[in-house]
């Protein structure tokens, strides 16, 4: 149990019979160690004086799992531990180490309250978030080949309603298993799908279901965006909710609550995944829709408009302004590092920086490359070419070397002269050149069968383009954030 990275505690829970009284304070560095006689007096003390207590001890985050194994067998008892008090803040945050507290003055992106209000109570920057959308079976909902996903979509379809069929016919109040081959990898049968199964719910095929997603940082796959299909969409139908819209609409992801990868940003104009490149991916749109596209409503509040209005004293500032404001203060250095232990635990809140428009107009040009990478101009490489092979720009799978200069592309072509600087733009835990190199090459599911081919026919040099986008992309990104107005916000 304790051969993982992720972290793992053990818990011991006293109940003794009085109210909890948890100190209000913010605790702040190292407490001191508490003896190990005073631990039975504090746990059984009944006094209404004596407040509930945390007693805490921490291993080493390097140690293996027969280290830490090790360590209980020597302790044997909780007496032998030298534990910690802990006082949790105001949020009731047991772990505050790393912490700043005027994190909690600054405006959040996204509130729960914000999303539930109508027209009061709105003191956040957007109105409505939402998750990246969650296939469950994403080898038969995405493809780079829409004629292939085309067939896939029909022959699931096909199978599950051919199931309602039998199972209307045999025995409608029979249990779902009794209907259902899981084997089958034509099919997925998830919960929602058995749940629809057993109410008899009938599937439609429908062409206008059919999308363009964004399945990783600057892959593209085509995507079929169907409720039914879909595990879950969550607001995503608010956002993208038809081809239309992504010609004006855009939304940008930030990693979620809790993620180990580290705190990351991307822009899209088309539907994103859940694990774009972070977990549990957040998206804040600029606008938001009815589910036929129309009601278009502008998802910045009027609240934070008037704040930044206020505080720039500058009328000028518009929704967009502060949109790009948004994009570039994510990207600033100085934020994430100072503030990376809060990103972990709650959506980003965003202070009043000292150069609003510098930051903006980073911001804004960070969003058109980001979503325009297609359209930049590529960076120049070397090609190497092997004159013993024939032609090709057949991709099967991609090796950097080394020293990370030169990609391997195929047996005949070798990109050489990638700057070390295209791998400073990191989104999750891979550069975006990497996230490139890694999703695509020719896999084959081992369950399905089915094989992932970016290639295509129409357009071979497309990955090669690509690639040098992508690097080009990478290296101005990186220039932007270097040229970032300072922060100008003192910490306390």
């Amino acid at each position: 149990v304790f051969g993982i990275r992720v972290g793992v505690s053990i818990n011991l829970f006293v109940k003794t019979g009085r109210a909890i009284n948890y100190p209000t304070s913010c605790g702040r560095g190292i407490p001191a160690p508490i003896r190990n006689s005073e631990i039975s007096r504090l746990i059984t003390d009944g006094e209404s004086s004596v407040p509930a207590r945390i007693f805490y001890y921490r291993t080493d985050d390097l140690w293996n799992k027969k280290q830490k194994f090790d360590f209980l067998n020597e302790r044997q008892h909780i007496g032998n531990i030298d534990w910690q008090t802990i006082q949790p803040d105001t949020r009731y945050t047991w772990l505050t180490e790393g912490l700043h507290a005027e994190f909690e003055t600054f405006i959040p992106m996204g509130s729960k309250a914000t999303k539930a209000a109508k027209d009061e109570g709105e003191e956040a920057i957007f109105r409505l978030y939402s998750l990246g959308v969650v296939t469950n079976r994403d080898i038969l909902a995405y493809s780079f080949d829409f004629k292939l996903l085309q067939e896939r979509v029909r022959t699931f379809i096909e199978i599950y309603n051919s199931t309602v069929d039998r199972k209307k016919r045999h025995d409608p109040n029979a249990s779902v298993e009794s209907f259902i081959d899981t084997n089958d990898s034509r099919i997925k049968w998830t919960r929602q799908v058995k749940a629809s199964l057993k109410k008899l719910e009938l599937s439609n095929y429908e062409d206008s279901h059919f999308r363009t997603a964004l399945y990783r940082p600057f892959i593209q796959k085509y995507l079929y965006f169907d409720n039914f299909w879909n595990e879950e969409r969550y607001q995503q139908y608010r956002i993208f909710p038809t081809p239309k819209t992504e010609m004006e609409n855009r939304v940008i992801c930030v990693a979620g609550i809790g993620d180990r990868k580290g705190f990351g940003c991307l822009i899209t104009n088309i539907i994103p995944t859940l694990d774009l490149a972070f977990e549990k991916t957040q998206c804040f749109p600029f606008y938001t829709y009815d589910e036929d596209g129309g009601s278009r409503r502008e998802n910045i509040t009027d609240w934070v408009l008037a704040q930044f209005r206020a505080h720039y004293r500058d009328e000028a500032i518009t929704k967009w302004d502060i949109f790009h404001y948004v994009y570039g203060l994510l990207h600033h250095p100085d934020y994430r590092e100072r503030y990376q232990a809060n990103l972990k635990r709650e959506l980003p809140r965003l202070p009043f920086g000292s150069n609003f428009w510098g930051v903006a107009k980073a911001g804004q040009r960070l969003g058109e490359i980001h979503i325009g990478y297609e359209d930049v101009d590529e960076h120049q490489l070397t090609f190497i070419e092997n004159r013993e092979v024939p032609l090709d720009w057949r991709v099967e799978k991609m090796k950097l070397s080394k020293d990370k200069t030169q990609l391997v592309y195929n047996d005949f072509l070798t990109l050489d002269g990638i700057p070390a600087k295209a791998f400073d733009y990191r989104l999750g835990n891979r550069s975006a050149l990497e996230w490139v190199i890694n999703q695509y090459c020719v896999k084959t599911d081992k369950r399905s069968g089915i094989v992932n081919n970016p290639n295509r026919a129409d357009d071979p040099q497309y990955i090669v383009k690509l690639i040098r986008q992508v690097i080009a992309v990478s290296l101005e990104t990186v220039g932007i954030v270097e040229g970032l107005p300072e922060l100008g916000v003192p910490a306390r």
